[in-house]
């Protein structure tokens, strides 16, 4: 067994896969934990935004409940492998809040109700601004993810500097090799395999932005504005991580200004005392791809399109890939099946903005697929806005799906 990418999703893998008894290999093409999961606010949540009205109407209350059950499985699975790691594992109560209109709410706490979900509606929050109210989950959970990595390591076969080049049956070309495997797991945050699939279409990159505040309040919580682009909060020990400023990967910003700005406000006396960014896979339909590749590769899986939520995200792919590649029946994996219908306004958004930068007549261009690179000066880097591949200013690759640096093209 081969697992590509040694973030929380593949190594969370490898570890469930060696718990059952099957031998694999993680290869990292840098460092493991150093990408994605190194930027998370590290929520571990069955609350992912206002999804389940969405999951209602879309797929029904049986689709919504068995969203909400296998990620409760995966929180359930984090707090007992915690109560043996020391990894700042902390129940926590979250919060999906409005600053105003409470009839999104409303038409969540229906949907809740109807797929018998435990959800409340709560009015007071202990947050610097006024909000209309929130949906809470109770108990749920937050914790530092390299700590909890490092926990469940020890014992997996890892190889880091190897980057995957090409993916066939059976084996997988890297700058180190050739590595033959009966069956493969892409765990590169976005795939890096175009051939198959058509990850490139059904899915984009978002960036968002977080700081940590010194001296700011307690908020006994874990917050996250229902628009998808307002405001994170969360304390972690003395610190309040704060985030926000959410937008496609190569479009403009003004990144952590908003935060600052917002900081300056409502917390004069704190210190900001780092500041970093994060990038997520979001899918059509705000549910993660889980399972065979595509119907055409079924010696190849894939786990990727977490939507903001990687930490529970990764943990349900162990769980759910787990049982696939021992072929054994999961009730929960036809939810998350790569091969669920397309058809969204979403992918059109998506195949426009491709075609717009592939047509824009600029240079440097992304080896991934050609598409004109932005440059960011926030953060000194090329990015791609068609899927979200990233270059430092020298043309080093930072984030896939591109599989080489960028003076490669």
């Amino acid at each position: 067994m081969l697992i590509i990418g040694g973030g929380m999703a593949g190594l969370l893998c490898a570890f469930e896969l060696k718990r059952a008894g099957l031998d694999c290999l993680v290869i990292e093409a840098e460092r493991i934990g150093g990408g994605v999961t190194a930027n998370t606010t590290a929520k571990i949540t069955s609350q992912h935004g206002l999804i389940y009205s969405k999951l209602l109407k879309t797929y029904g209350p049986e689709a919504a409940k068995g969203y909400y059950q296998v990620n409760q499985a995966a929180l359930a699975r984090y707090r007992e492998l915690a109560a043996e790691i020391l990894c700042d594992f902390e129940n926590k109560d979250n919060y999906i809040y409005t600053l105003e209109d409470t009839a999104a709410l409303d038409s969540e706490l229906e949907a809740l109700f109807r797929a018998g979900i435990p959800g409340e509606l709560v009015h007071q929050l202990p947050l610097p601004m006024a909000t209309a109210g929130a949906v809470c989950f109770r108990d749920q959970a937050q914790f530092h993810p390299l700590k909890f990595l490092a926990g469940i390591v020890g014992d997996l076969n890892i190889r880091e500097r190897t980057r995957a080049y090409r993916i066939e049956p059976g084996k997988v070309w890297t700058n180190q090799g050739c590595i033959r495997a009966k069956k493969i797991v892409v765990a590169t945050h976005f795939p890096i395999l175009n051939r198959r699939g058509l990850y490139f279409v059904k899915q984009y990159q978002s960036r968002s932005y977080v700081m940590a505040l010194e001296g700011a309040q307690q908020v006994e919580g874990m917050y996250l504005d229902a628009s998808g682009t307002g405001l994170s909060f969360r304390n972690q020990e003395d610190f309040l991580i704060l985030g926000g400023g959410s937008h496609r990967t190569g479009k403009e910003t003004a990144a952590w200004e908003p935060l600052s700005a917002f900081a300056k406000a409502h917390y004069p006396g704190a210190r900001e005392a780092a500041r970093w960014a994060a990038q997520d896979c979001m899918t059509l339909d705000q549910m993660p791809y889980i399972g065979r590749y595509s119907p055409a590769t079924p010696w190849l899986y894939v786990a990727t399109g977490f939507n903001k939520w990687g930490m529970t995200g990764s943990m349900t792919a162990a769980l759910l890939l787990k049982d696939q590649l021992l072929d054994r029946e999961n009730s929960y994996a036809r939810l998350f099946d790569p091969a669920r219908s397309m058809l969204h306004p979403k992918l059109g958004l998506n195949i426009l903005e491709s075609a717009l930068n592939l047509l824009t007549p600029t240079r440097p261009r992304c080896p991934h697929q050609g598409c004109a690179l932005k440059w960011n000066p926030w953060e000194h880097s090329w990015d791609c806005p068609c899927h979200g591949s990233r270059f430092d200013s020298k043309g080093k690759l930072l984030d896939t799906p591109a599989i080489r640096d960028m003076k490669d093209r």
